[in-house]
């Protein structure tokens, strides 16, 4: 429903520096609309080349008045709180945005379209709630292990350390070189950019394979980018096998933050030896030969909490010790890790 030419403000409240501020930090990369302000007043007056690397010149405003002055069309809530749930703060802004003729696009566990679609106020104006499943899955059968394709799944050792960006970063190499190539998105941000995707943590747990394998097969393309979710290691987490189930990956992307012992949270759980998780997650992509065998080719490394000296050096560690190419595709290029993955 988000029209390429719409005009977009992000709602992104007490977090335009934090892992929660996702969401907007993935539309401000990726979203090709233009995009006229973040509201967040405890940053009033900056813009978010200040706070992340953009070109785009975006000035954060201090509340909804701003964003419209601004000539906001489409309100994206752009943080990403634990559980999906909407916080009572919000509600206020919501009903405004909404009263104020603004489409709204949320990616929120918590519904908008039902409790507040009375308050859209002409034919053209819309509520996207991305995480409503567009359709019922068949159970999977392994049937994307008979393409002759490439599909690529991203992994992860933890949540937030970069699996759609990675992915989309690598879906943009592939397309400027001339491959055919086609991009799943399974979460929020990653439906928002495309325009289309399934919302596989909305799916229940029956059907969250067959929806992989649903949007795999309708890829005709060479190569197949499937945007990862979760982690093995998470004890909140069920996505990856379906991932894994559902596509029958060809080829894996690790990806992890530098320096990163224990998860987010829980944090009394520790990240393991790179080398071993790897070998856990090929050897359950493949189980013991049944499936195509997945191998690991690249390790896609968030570096932004170190110093880029220290940031080459532990990339350079992470290959050693694994055999296998390590970047941090937003700060430096993801080029090394793509030329890695298509001559293997």
């Amino acid at each position: 429903m988000l029209k390429p030419e719409q005009t977009i403000a992000l709602y992104m409240e007490g977090h335009v520096d934090s892992d929660y501020g996702k969401m907007g930090m993935g539309v401000i990369r990726y979203c090709s609309n233009p995009i006229c302000c973040v509201i967040d007043s405890s940053q009033q007056g900056n813009t978010m080349d200040a706070f992340m690397p953009t070109k785009r010149n975006i000035p954060i405003v201090a509340n909804l008045e701003a964003a419209l002055e601004a000539g906001a069309e489409v309100l994206i809530l752009g943080i990403a709180p634990s559980g999906g749930k909407i916080p009572e703060t919000w509600i206020p802004v919501i009903e405004a945005a909404l009263q104020a003729g603004l489409s709204l696009v949320n990616g929120l566990h918590d519904l908008i379209a039902p409790r507040w679609g009375a308050l859209l106020q002409h034919p053209q104006q819309w509520i996207w709630d991305v995480r409503v499943p567009s359709f019922v899955p068949p159970i999977a059968t392994g049937r994307a292990a008979t393409c002759g394709n490439r599909r690529v799944l991203l992994v992860g050792t933890d949540m937030a350390v970069g699996k759609m960006t990675t992915g989309l970063e690598l879906f943009s190499y592939l397309k400027n070189n001339g491959h055919q190539v086609g991009f799943v998105a399974t979460g929020q941000i990653g439906i928002t950019i495309m325009g289309k995707g399934i919302p596989l943590d909305a799916f229940k747990v029956d059907h969250a394979c067959g929806a992989v394998e649903t949007a795999v097969l309708e890829q005709q393309e060479d190569w197949v980018i499937i945007e990862g979710q979760g982690s093995l290691l998470h004890p909140g987490s069920t996505a990856t096998l379906p991932l894994m189930r559902g596509s029958c990956p060809t080829d894996l992307i690790l990806c992890h933050r530098a320096g990163k012992e224990r998860l987010r949270s829980p944090e009394h759980i520790r990240v393991p030896d790179l080398k071993a998780f790897i070998a856990l997650n090929e050897d359950l992509c493949t189980v013991v030969g049944t499936f195509p065998q997945a191998k690991v080719r690249g390790i896609a490394v968030n570096t932004s909490t170190l110093t880029e000296a220290a940031a080459r050096d532990y990339l350079a560690a992470v290959s050693k010790k694994t055999g296998i190419v390590a970047v941090d595709p937003v700060r430096f290029s993801i080029d090394p890790l793509a030329k890695a993955l298509i001559s293997a």
